[in-house]
C-alpha cells in the first residue's frame, strides 16, 4: 500500500514538473520503458518481442563493443588506460563481482524506503541495504539485443542479482552515445511507464585507471534523469540532483576494483565496492 502510494506521488510528481522533450530533439532520451508493474530478469525477452529484436546469451561479450570509443579525443591520459579495464568492460561476462555497500545518513533513511516499498514491488534496483545482502556475492549475466535483420548490436544488458535474495539489483541497458560531439556511456534503467537515464563520462587518471562520472551542469550533459513515457514522439523528463563515480582500477596485489559511490544534493548516500575477478 505505501508502495503504491509512493510510486503514485512520484508519477504525479514527474507528469507536473517533467519537462516535455521530442526524440527528434534528444534521440539520446528513446530507450526502453516498462509496460507493467515489474521489471524482473524477463523484461529483456518482453522488450525484445515487441520490438522485433532478438536476444542472445553471450559467453564473451562486454558492456560495450570498445571501451576506447567512450573516452573524449581530449583526454590527455587515454594511452595510459589500463588494459585490465578495457578487457572488463569489452568481456564483462568472463568475470564474476563481489560487493560490499555502505549507506550515509541523513539520506539513506529515505532511500531506504524507497528500495523496501517501490524497488522490491517492481523487482529492479534492488539496491543491497545491508552488508550481508551480497555475503554470498552477486551474479553478473550480459545478454546482447540485435535487429533481426542487420545482426545489428543495439543494446548490451547487464542484468545483477542477488544470489542471497534472487533478487534484482540491476537491469540496465548499456550503449555508447554522442551528444552534441560529446562522448557518453548511456546506461537505462526500465521502470512502469519509464526509466532511469543515465549519461556517464569516461575520463582516464594518470595512473591508467578510469572514472565515470555522471555530473554535469545543463540538460544532455553527464547526469541523472529520470524519464517518463508521454506519447509516441515525446518523454516527459525531470534531471535528479544525484551524482555518480564508477572508479575502475587495479589494486597494489593486481586485483580490479571499483568504487562506486552515489551523491545526492552534495550528500553522499551510498559506497559500493567491488572487487572484479576474472572466471
Amino acid at each position: 500500500m505505501i508502495g503504491q502510494l509512493l510510486q503514485w506521488l512520484i508519477n504525479v510528481w514527474l507528469a507536473v514538473t517533467g519537462r516535455v522533450r521530442r526524440f527528434t530533439d534528444h534521440p539520446w532520451l528513446k530507450g526502453p520503458v516498462g509496460d507493467g508493474k515489474t521489471i524482473g530478469d524477463k523484461y529483456y525477452d518482453t522488450f525484445a518481442a515487441a520490438n522485433s529484436y532478438k536476444v542472445t546469451n553471450t559467453t564473451d561479450g562486454g558492456l560495450l563493443r570498445d571501451f576506447k570509443a567512450v573516452l573524449s579525443d581530449k583526454d590527455i591520459a587515454a594511452d595510459k588506460l589500463n588494459k585490465r579495464i578495457i578487457h572488463f568492460y569489452e568481456h564483462t561476462v568472463q568475470y564474476k563481482l563481489e560487493v560490499w555497500s555502505q549507506w550515509y545518513k541523513p539520506m539513506s533513511f529515505f532511500a531506504k524506503i524507497l528500495i523496501r516499498t517501490i524497488s522490491t514491488r517492481m523487482n529492479q534496483m534492488n539496491i543491497p541495504l545491508e552488508p550481508l545482502e551480497t555475503s554470498r556475492g552477486m551474479s553478473n549475466e550480459v545478454l546482447h539485443i540485435k535487429d533481426k535483420a542487420t545482426d545489428e548490436l543495439l543494446y548490451a544488458c547487464w542484468l545483477r542479482k542477488s544470489i542471497l535474495s534472487g533478487r534484482v539489483v540491476y537491469a540496465g541497458f548499456y550503449s555508447a552515445c554522442v551528444i552534441k560531439g560529446e562522448k557518453f556511456v548511456r546506461v537505462i534503467f526500465p521502470l512502469p511507464d519509464g526509466n532511469v537515464t543515465v549519461l556517464l563520462k569516461a575520463v582516464v587518471q594518470e595512473d591508467g585507471s578510469v572514472k565515470l562520472i555522471s555530473k554535469g551542469k545543463h540538460f544532455g550533459d553527464a547526469g541523472y534523469y529520470r524519464v517518463r513515457r508521454h506519447n509516441a514522439n515525446s518523454v516527459k523528463v525531470r534531471h535528479i540532483p544525484l551524482t555518480e563515480s564508477i572508479h575502475v582500477f587495479e589494486d597494489n596485489e593486481g586485483v580490479l576494483r571499483t568504487d562506486h559511490v552515489f551523491w545526492f544534493m552534495g550528500f553522499k548516500l551510498l559506497h559500493l565496492h567491488y572487487k572484479i575477478i576474472e572466471r
